[in-house]
């Protein structure tokens, strides 16, 4: 492996490209430490210390310390650790050990975001809102089953009427251009395209 590039990222922390292509971030007191160069080689026994020993072991700490503040779905800290230079065979590490213990449940994240949500925004934002996290459609559809949607979730045509008075729609008075901004709006929202032309009519 050849270290084709050292780049500064702080006072502190450099990024290392191997093969030309982006590898990790290190402190440069690492870099000195393992005698790691640019234009110089950088052996497999070495790269496997520092990805599966050294990155992994903080990568789970970067984890920790962000699901304290906040649940994420599985996608999400993938995405974070990702952000932060850690290398997938890393990030993955730092997962299987959090999920291990709990911490990370996508199944569990779509139940408690269905309940938030339920009385704002219709199944099909919820499962929109949920796909754009990252989390399978398989544990969307177990989680509204498991929150029983038919209870849990408000009826359509209750959120336009919700939100055409949000947003002052008076359909008397309303121009032809006005309607139409206002149902490319509900549409955007996820809701159906017979509820709204039905709501808008009666409101």
């Amino acid at each position: 492996m050849l270290v084709s590039d050292i780049v500064e990222l702080s006072k502190t922390k450099v990024r290392l490209y191997i093969d030309n292509q982006p590898a990790f971030a290190l402190y440069k007191s690492e870099v000195k430490k393992y005698g790691i160069r640019e234009g110089g080689e950088l052996p497999d026994e070495l790269y496997d210390t520092i990805v599966n020993g050294v990155l992994a072991k903080r990568a789970i700490l970067r984890a920790m310390n962000l699901l304290k503040s906040r649940d994420y779905t599985e996608h999400r800290l993938r995405t974070k650790l990702s952000q932060s230079y850690y290398p997938a065979q890393a990030a993955e590490r730092a997962l299987d050990y959090v999920k291990s213990y709990g911490y990370v449940d996508d199944l569990r994240y779509s139940e408690s975001y269905i309940e938030c949500k339920s009385s704002s925004k219709s199944k099909k934002q919820i499962f929109n809102d949920l796909i754009k996290k990252g989390v399978s459609k398989d544990n969307i559809e177990k989680a509204f089953e498991l929150c029983g949607e038919s209870d849990n979730l408000p009826d359509e045509t209750q959120l336009i009427r919700k939100l055409l008075q949000k947003k002052h729609y008076d359909s008397d008075n309303a121009t032809y251009e006005e309607t139409q901004k206002i149902i490319a709006f509900l549409y955007r929202k996820g809701f159906s395209t017979d509820n709204i032309y039905k709501t808008v009519r009666q409101f």
